[in-house]
């Protein structure tokens, strides 16, 4: 995107009340040793967000700015500019005009070689207008759309010719030129409908192939068992896996090129009763850290958040269960805190993403590397900041909170059901509760919910017989208080952009308990019941997860369906 130079970009920040002279030299400073961009940081810390930056680089570079609606782009003008060009320029051909010439969408519209070199390209003038990164990624799924009709085309002749092949050893079978782009194709179909997992199942009489999209998974397609071993030979070997194990687990990791993006998987395989089973994780080589504000976090609760992570020592919780977006915010909060003056390291199992500076070490219990043995480890190299990807036993739990106690700020996840539940998770883990009164700072607790999709969003009045459903439903969540329910709702009808699901994406939902000194000494008091702290922490201004989803279904990021699917997990 477009700089304001650093200098003018302080001026209006100033002006705007939004920050001071010391936080903006701060973010410039971790800007510079980063690598990253002064405002991604800026909007990252929760200072600003993407629609100001935009708005400012707009009026201060005499450029027009545009929002991509999904719904209304037309496709045939899209595809003018091929996806390689589209993307590996970052530009969008939106609109063509009366007298044949087009709009186009660019992150830097000063970029005049692009200009010059697509005009070139459409054998028409451009005019450009500023979008945002994120913008234009939705823009290019358009190129999707067209990959999702020939999929299963190009599988079937995959297919056919694995079957008709000669090839004679399973190693052959492996690089036999019909299985590699069977493979590919599996690969980038996933990429194209942004699930995070692939599932690879061999049944009694078929291989079943499901994708993860957007935290549920569906059924793909169905293909001959006859190519199983081939399919899994295949993948050992982009794994680098032994290719003659086939009794025990075995896990590795292999990157796929793509033109709109390097992808690191993360292979798991398991003997089963017919087979092996393989489970791919996707996860995009250049993740950028989410803002809190990107992750769902908004107003007040961003200010809870960013005031206890600040804290020289103590402890941050982030709870939920597994797949709930633990690590990403984790992930977030690092990117925060990742500044010249502190010492951050890590134990992770597994590490998702690589962050710059930061030092992350991965556990191996094979090699005597745990949570609890490498976070002992890790008080020996003179931290700041530490963070323990899970507390999952006492010995952690002891470590993880001598080492709050010490002057270091810890970061770790619990499995607990909400934000309050986890005092006692950790008064079950033998941690006696005037030290875990000593070093919480604060409790976040989430789930992810999917977000209606932008391209088929529509609103309606929910009659009677709907709320009276609706209310019932809430009833067996075992939430407490019935909160009052929005007159006007959002859904998606389904389009081909998200599938015809409704839904594009998650976002998270969130609970946030910050722990005062009127909380500690309920922790600590012989009457302490979790109770009594979740009504004391209502009184205290603390949202739950429910009416945080009630407040997205309200201004159409989510359904009300989709808030109690995941309350109810």
């Amino acid at each position: 995107m477009l700089q304001i130079p650093h200098e003018k970009l302080k001026e209006f920040l100033l002006k705007d009340g939004l920050v001071s002279e010391s936080d903006f030299s701060a973010a410039q400073e971790d800007a510079n040793r980063l690598g990253q961009d002064l405002g991604d940081v800026l909007i990252s810390r929760g200072i600003i967000n993407e629609r100001y930056l935009l708005g400012l680089i707009s009026n201060y570079f005499g450029v027009e700015s545009t929002n991509l609606d999904i719904s209304s782009l037309d496709e045939s003008v899209v595809k003018l500019l091929p996806e390689e060009i589209s993307r590996k320029r970052r530009i969008v051909v939106f609109k063509r005009n009366a007298d044949n010439s087009y709009d186009a969408a660019m992150e830097n519209p000063s970029d005049l070689e692009t200009i010059e070199f697509v005009s070139n390209f459409l054998k028409s003038s451009l005019h450009p207008f500023l979008t945002s990164s994120s913008e234009l990624s939705k823009a290019f799924s358009v190129y999707s759309r067209e990959f999702t009709k020939d999929f299963k085309k190009t599988i079937e002749e995959n297919i056919r010719a694995s079957l008709e092949s000669k090839a004679k050893g399973i190693e052959e079978a492996a690089a036999d030129v019909p299985i590699v782009a069977l493979v590919d194709n599996i690969l980038s179909y996933a990429v194209s409908l942004r699930a995070s997992d692939i599932h690879i199942e061999i049944l009694e009489s078929y291989i079943l192939i499901r994708y993860r999209i957007d935290g549920i998974l569906h059924e793909i397609m169905q293909i001959p068992k006859e190519i199983h071993a081939a399919i899994i030979a295949r993948i050992k070997l982009l794994s680098q896996l032994k290719m003659d194990e086939h009794s025990k687990p075995q896990d590795g990791r292999f990157r796929y090129e793509l033109i709109k993006e390097n992808i690191d998987i993360r292979v798991s395989i398991m003997p089963t009763f017919h087979g092996e089973k393989i489970v791919m994780r996707l996860l995009p080589a250049a993740q950028k850290p989410l803002s809190l504000e990107e992750l769902g976090i908004h107003g007040n609760e961003i200010t809870k958040v960013i005031e206890n992570i600040n804290k020289t020592y103590g402890m941050a919780l982030v709870c939920g269960p597994t797949g709930s977006g633990k690590t990403t915010t984790l992930y977030s909060i690092l990117n925060i805190l990742n500044k010249m003056e502190v010492n951050i390291v890590t134990v992770e199992d597994p590490i998702e993403y690589e962050i710059k500076y930061v030092n992350q070490t991965q556990i191996n219990p094979k090699s005597g590397i745990t949570f609890a043995s490498g976070l002992r480890s890790i008080l020996r190299q003179d931290p700041n900041i530490i963070l323990v990807g899970e507390i999952r036993d006492e010995e952690t739990a002891e470590i993880s909170v001598h080492s709050a106690l010490t002057g270091h700020l810890v970061l770790s996840s619990l499995h607990t059901n909400d934000a309050p539940t986890a005092i006692p998770r950790f008064i079950d883990m033998k941690v006696v509760p005037f030290l875990v009164a000593a070093v919480i700072n604060v409790i976040i607790a989430q789930r992810l919910v999917r977000k209606i999709c932008p391209s088929c969003i529509y609103s309606y009045t929910p009659d009677k017989k709907v709320l009276k459903t609706v209310e019932d439903q809430i009833k067996e969540t075992g939430v407490s208080e019935i909160p009052s329910l929005p007159k006007v709702l959002f859904k998606g009808k389904g389009c081909p952009a998200c599938g015809g699901s409704g839904y594009q994406g998650r976002i998270g939902i969130f609970e946030i308990l910050s722990i005062d000194d009127e909380i500690r000494e309920l922790i600590i008091s012989q009457n302490f019941s979790l109770e009594k702290l979740k009504g004391m922490a209502r009184k205290k201004g603390m949202v739950s997860m429910f009416d945080d989803g009630i407040r997205k279904t309200e201004i159409g990021v989510t359904t009300l369906e989709e808030v109690l699917r995941v309350i109810r997990e």
